[in-house]
Order: structure tokens, then C-alpha cells, then sequence
């Protein structure tokens, strides 16, 4: 059997470079350094460092599984790392994110933020993954429906017999909870 591979997308505000507009490139540079001494200890297969407005966010890929304490762990250490950048270079808002003092497993409830999924990987295996800064999920809602409902955008709903029927939504109201 196949052993899966898990993507870890872990996001934290340690400071913004003009505001909350941009994050500084030394902040970058010491999230890559860190991943790449992971990467090449064998603990994650592959990194991204990459962010969205002044959120730095950290793609991984590795074969710990979705809630791993040691790849939440590892986010948190590199998180402090560029939290102490963001204050050497007097960043805006240097750690916002990083509520708590102590790591206590897992980032579940605290600043951080994070989607993870586990995957059996396959020869061509594209992903996406939506980032936003000071918005609300529903952001995605137009683009998502062009995506999959617009037969300008996705011309085999058209085309294919087998997608004529398009394809049943479910929306999620989060302040109601239903």
C-alpha cells in the first residue's frame, strides 16, 4: 500500500513591512533557511515559503499526518525565529499572531492558522491553495463559482454530457453554524 503524503499550509502575522501591506524579505530568507536544514534532516520532503499581505505562510510537504505535533512545532520555532527578525528590524505588529508563550502540541486555537490534508500523491498531482489576509471566507465564493458553474470558464460543462448536470453546492453560513 502506498504511504500518503500530507501538505501542511501553516500561516502567522510575525510582522508586516509597511503595515499590514507586505512582509520583509529577511523574514522570507529566515523561514527558507530553517526549512531548507529541515529538509535536508529528512523531517519534511519538500517547502514553500511564501505570504499573503503580512501573513508568512509555510507550505510543507511531509509523511508526519495532518496534526503532526512535530510539524506544528516545527511552524511555531521558525514562527519565534522571524518574530525576533521582526522586532530587530522594528516591524509593524512584530509577533501578532504568536498569542501564547508556550507550544503545547499543536497550533489548533492558537494565533497561527492552518489547513492540512493527506493525500495518496500521484505522477501529476496539481494543488491549490487559497490565501487571504483580513478578509472572511466567503472571499472565495464568486471565484469558486466561476470556477465550477460558469460555462464561459469551464467549457466542459458544456461539452461533456457527463457534466451537464453541473454541480450541487454546499454553502456553509459560519455565523449561524448550519
Amino acid at each position: 500500500m502506498e504511504e500518503k503524503i500530507t501538505i501542511s499550509a501553516i500561516k502567522a502575522d510575525v510582522g508586516g513591512f509597511v503595515g499590514h501591506s507586505s512582509m520583509h524579505p529577511a523574514l522570507m530568507e529566515k523561514a527558507k533557511e530553517s526549512l531548507e536544514s529541515t529538509k535536508n534532516k529528512g523531517i519534511i520532503i519538500d517547502f514553500c515559503v511564501t505570504h499573503c499581505g503580512d501573513d508568512l505562510e509555510l507550505i510543507m510537504t511531509h509523511r508526519k499526518g495532518t496534526e503532526s505535533g512535530e510539524i506544528h512545532k516545527l511552524a511555531w520555532d521558525i514562527f519565534v525565529e522571524c518574530t525576533e527578525v521582526a522586532k530587530e528590524l522594528k516591524l509593524y505588529a512584530a509577533g501578532q499572531d504568536l498569542l501564547s508563550d508556550a507550544f503545547s502540541g499543536n497550533i489548533k486555537g492558537m494565533g497561527p492558522g492552518y489547513a492540512e490534508i493527506e493525500i495518496l500523491e500521484r505522477k501529476s498531482e496539481p494543488i491549490i491553495i487559497f490565501m487571504a489576509d483580513k478578509t472572511s471566507p466567503g472571499a472565495w465564493n464568486y471565484p469558486l463559482f466561476k470556477i465550477f458553474a460558469d460555462p464561459f470558464n469551464t467549457a466542459g460543462l458544456v461539452i461533456d454530457p457527463k457534466m451537464h448536470d453541473g454541480f450541487v453546492f454546499e454553502v456553509l453560513d459560519i455565523f449561524e453554524n448550519r
